[in-house]
């Protein structure tokens, strides 16, 4: 079986791409009080440009069939992305966080992010090439996650109060608290402190709900990781793609988060269409496995049907928004 493996060209285009465009994208936001929706969608076209740009380079550059696998893991990524984003929207509102210092938190976030995926991604990969089997579990855990997306839709929840978010009471027990933002700061030092502030604890510093919020932020998106990854490796197997993939993805998540902060009551079909992919995922893992674990049916899904499967899928999500919107109630 051929595997892309690493070549070092396409490790060097990837983090030289990546480096120069978080740094355009830090400089253009470094004196902005607020970030506006069209700067936002402009800086979402643009990560979404360069992610093709990407492909069409493994396309030219190596084969069609590496690049197909990378842009099917890039789209699946991005769609789960969506439902975490609206997560970050509950999260933002629970402690008053609004304006820049919502990009400044999810660049943080993001970066985080990018660290406990590469752990994740090494760890998936690993169990799966240790033994054919693994997939099935796999399989299991995606469908599990499709259902749960189900059940949550159904059972009309509060929003969630993130301030009484497990990890922000682990973070209040290590840490003493400021009770209120203090500028765009994470932390404040006792000598900043007012001496009239009432503070349930002293120390030498303390955290702001600034930093609660960007904690309970990766606490969210570590707990998305254990259903994206899964996802995205039963697309691909090989570990540069699958990074490269959910890199692109989740670099423009910061931008991409002001825009759906301002679409998500129109796309009120596209939580559907990625369930219904995550049902799609888990059935190619099963008959990828079978073939691999029991024995070869003959039939296996190509990665160019996936990646119109999972396009298709979301683009009739999006279309079905906009026929059939949701009905507000008087």
């Amino acid at each position: 079986m051929q595997h892309f493996g690493f070549p070092l060209e396409v490790i060097f285009v990837f983090i030289g791409t990546i480096a120069v465009s978080v740094y355009f994208d830090l400089f253009a936001h470094r004196n902005k009080p607020e970030i506006s929706l069209k700067d936002a969608a402009c800086w979402t076209i643009f990560w979404i440009v360069l992610a093709l740009l990407f492909y069409f380079y493994l396309w030219f550059r190596f084969d069609k069939t590496w690049a197909d696998l990378y842009l099917a893991g890039y789209a699946l990524e991005k769609s789960l992305s969506i439902d975490n984003l609206m997560v970050f929207v509950a999260i933002f509102s629970s402690f008053g966080i609004k304006g820049c210092l919502q990009h400044r938190i999810l660049y943080y976030g993001i970066l985080g992010a990018l660290v406990f995926r590469a752990i994740f991604l090494v760890i998936g990969v690993g169990l799966f090439y240790a033994s054919p089997w693994v997939g099935f579990f796999f399989a299991a855990f995606v469908a599990w996650s499709a259902v749960k997306m189900l059940q949550r839709k159904k059972e009309e929840e509060e929003i969630e109060d993130y301030s009484e978010h497990w990890s922000v009471k682990l973070v209040g027990r290590l840490i003493p608290i400021y009770p209120s933002l203090y500028l765009n700061r994470f932390f404040v030092r006792h000598s900043e402190v007012s001496e009239e502030r009432t503070l349930l604890r002293k120390g030498m510093f303390y955290a702001t709900p600034a930093f609660l919020c960007l904690v309970a932020i990766e606490a969210s998106d570590i707990a998305f990781a254990f259903d994206s990854v899964p996802a995205v490796i039963v697309i691909t197997q090989e570990p540069l793609l699958i990074y490269a993939a959910m890199i692109f993805a989740i670099l423009g998540l910061r931008s991409l988060y002001f825009v759906l902060a301002a679409l998500t009551k129109y796309l009120v079909h596209l939580e559907k269409a990625v369930i219904s992919l995550l049902f799609f995922i888990a059935a190619k893992m099963t008959i990828q496995s079978w073939n691999h674990a029991i024995f070869d049916t003959g039939f296996a899904i190509s990665p160019g049907w996936s990646l119109l499967i999972i396009m298709g899928t979301l683009l009739a999500g999006v279309i079905a928004s906009f026929v059939f919107p949701k009905k507000v109630v008087s």
